[in-house]
């Protein structure tokens, strides 16, 4: 996973268009593009959330009272860290561009009808 994260410092965090034809142009349908965008963004959302807890579980302090919440000065940069990566569409999208996803069709027959 830290992989990814060194390799989106570099990516503008912001939305942009993008020309749909251009998005379309490897598998000659928007929509099967979509969905194999929207599956790496979900993969990827999936793993930098698990990530995120688990490191964040290292400063959890169980108490009893919701008085005694104490703020973590790490915590709150690693918190500010993640939010500041881009969105997983964003990232899954700069992939798929970049030729750096691989996808297939399980089943032949269902593609064809």
């Amino acid at each position: 996973m830290s992989d990814i994260k060194n390799k989106v410092q570099g990516l503008d965090p912001n939305v942009r268009a993008r020309d749909v034809h251009g998005l379309a142009s490897k598998t000659e349908n928007i929509y099967e593009t979509l969905n194999i965008i929207s599956k790496r963004a979900r993969q990827l959302a999936v793993d930098l959330k698990h990530e995120l807890n688990t490191k964040l579980e290292e400063f959890a302090v169980s108490s009893d009272t919701i008085e005694e919440i104490t703020e973590n000065k790490e915590q709150i940069e690693i918190s500010k860290f993640y939010e500041r990566l881009p969105n997983p569409v964003i990232i899954a999208t700069e992939e798929y561009l970049n030729d750096e996803l691989y996808h297939r069709y399980n089943d032949k027959k269902n593609v064809e009808e």
